[in-house]
């Protein structure tokens, strides 16, 4: 390789740089074909007959001579000075300029090399576009990041008043709701005999409508801003389905509906929130006894297979059109006009069971033959790990509601909406309890030493202090350490249920307070 390589006056001669050696007066003793070609010589026009000076204009022999001789004498060598040079016909152009003294036998001799600046100065001025080009685009990037930060600052401080907004608007939506559930239970315990069915039928129906609007309103914000937390525990499904069909029946039998029940043999084990879970059944048997005209069947199925349970819901009802299937389950869905928006509510009830069985790493379906032909609704969500499936099933049973043994407790029930006191103590007087009513938390603490309450029934906003912080003092009262209580609230978010047993409360019951279940909460009362 190295025979190849051209000799070192070969290098000399045809390098890509102008080559030119000088003596130490600055004459030229050796130029190469650049230099020359730049220049604009010929071979032997430059070697000793000019020196470098004379290539020079004035100014740039005079920075020469004050320059670049005193750092040549100091320290042997310059670099990358620009100057100008002048060639055969008087112009100007620029180079960079680098020379090195050195030692030749006795002489010394000054080797220079030069590079033509005119390309550098074009590219640096290119590169200074660029560059400033790409400190505007930089420095607009950042004003956007900037905005876009901001925006989204904006946006989150948005949400979070909507959420605030949704939250204080459910609590005061559930607050007139409380008195006029309780209201109409009195209504239905006192004068249900007597008074004409269909019309405490239909204040039922549109009592329990709200409530339900209310609640998946709250759901479905978590569920889309992704802050819905399931806790999880091993749930059986078989014992969960029978409750949700007992608990649906009163809603079933003022539509004069059939529910009927067909259960696969326990146990049916998934990784779930019972609550949730219980929360979607329910949605699809209110939306089934809905959308079937009275006196309809509804089916309620639970089927176990390998891997997987599968929960159906069926109706004769008014069914779904061919191309409503893939879209029902979108949020603000409605099925017009077959509907009419009649019962289309806000069209999020569907989405809010798609959103809660996605969370479980299920699936739901939507299935119907056409309008007038009912529907099906089918929930499928994964067995726990290691659970497995009993063949047969429980033979089928139709659900009728269940009623709640009457239970004669002593109950506390503090709240400063008095409609909402006053209505639910009738309810509970009909049962048989005994009921103290008072609107203060100072008047709870008062009274309670003196009336003994077996259960204690508190509502969270009082104007004095919180019930949480009553629920506290309640309970450090002598003879009130096993007192029942139960935070009867308008705030119903899984925060205020954790606040709330935080608190010491035993049970969080969200208003308007369903009485059958209160009733199941307080036969565990009587003695």
């Amino acid at each position: 390789m190295a025979d190849a390589l051209p000799a070192g006056d070969s290098l000399f001669e045809h390098a890509a740089c102008g080559l030119l050696l000088t003596d130490q007066a600055g004459l030229i003793l050796r130029a190469n074909t650049m230099a020359r070609c730049w220049l604009g010589y010929e071979p032997g026009e430059l070697e000793g007959k000019l020196r470098m000076l004379d290539l020079l204009p004035v100014g740039a022999r005079l920075f020469h001579h004050t320059h670049c001789l005193p750092i040549l004498q100091v320290q042997g060598s310059v670099a990358e000075i620009q100057v100008d040079l002048r060639n055969r016909a008087g112009e100007r152009f620029p180079v960079l300029i680098n020379i090195v003294r050195s030692l030749e036998g006795t002489r010394t001799v000054d080797q220079w090399a030069l590079f033509k600046a005119v390309d550098r100065r074009a590219y640096e001025r290119e590169l200074l576009a660029a560059r400033k080009a790409a400190e505007a685009a930089l420095e607009a990037r950042r004003g956007a990041e900037a905005r876009l930060q901001e925006a989204n600052a904006r946006l989150s401080a948005l949400d979070r008043r909507k959420d605030e907004f949704l939250a204080t608007l459910s609590h005061e939506l559930r607050n007139p709701l409380a008195p006029m559930r309780s209201a109409l239970d009195v209504l239905k315990l006192k004068f249900g005999a007597s008074a004409d069915e269909r019309l405490l039928r239909a204040f039922d129906r549109q009592l329990r409508h709200l409530t339900r609007l209310v609640d998946d309103l709250m759901e479905i914000s978590r569920i889309t801003q992704g802050r819905m937390q399931l806790r999880r525990e091993a749930v059986e499904l078989s014992a969960l389905v029978h409750a949700v069909a007992h608990d649906v029946a009163p809603v079933m039998d003022a539509a004069r509906h059939t529910l009927r029940l067909r259960v696969a043999q326990p146990p049916v084990v998934v990784d779930g929130d019972a609550t949730r879970l219980a929360q979607v059944i329910i949605n699809l048997l209110t939306n089934a006894a809905k959308y079937t005209p009275e006196g309809g069947l509804v089916d309620l199925e639970l089927d176990c297979d390998p891997g997987h349970a599968t929960i159906r819901v069926r109706d004769n009802g008014i069914g779904l059109p061919a191309d409503a299937l893939a879209s029902v389950f979108d949020m603000f869905s409605q099925l017009e006009p077959a509907l009419e928006r009649a019962k289309g509510g806000l069209g999020i009830g569907l989405a809010m069971v798609r959103g809660i069985v996605a969370l479980h790493g299920g699936s739901v379906r939507a299935d119907s033959e056409g309008p007038g032909r009912g529907s099906t609704f089918s929930i499928t969500l994964p067995l726990a790990a290691g659970a497995a499936c009993h063949a047969g099933m429980d033979p089928g049973e139709e659900v009728a509601p269940a009623r709640p043994a009457a239970a004669a407790v002593r109950i506390l029930i503090v709240d400063d909406n008095v409609d909402a006191a006053d209505t639910l103590g009738m309810a509970l007087e009909l049962f048989g309890c005994e009921t103290r009513i008072v609107h203060t938390a100072a008047a709870a603490l008062e009274l309670a030493p003196v009336f003994a309450p077996q259960v204690a029934l508190l509502d969270i906003g009082l104007p004095d202090m919180t019930g949480y912080e009553l629920a506290r003092r309640l309970r450090a009262l002598s003879g009130l350490q096993r007192v029942t209580l139960i935070a009867a609230t308008g705030w119903g978010q899984q925060k205020d249920r954790e606040l709330a047993f935080d608190a010491g409360f035993d049970h969080h019951l969200t208003k308007p307070i369903d009485l059958e279940r209160l009733q199941l909460l307080l036969a565990a009362e009587r003695p």
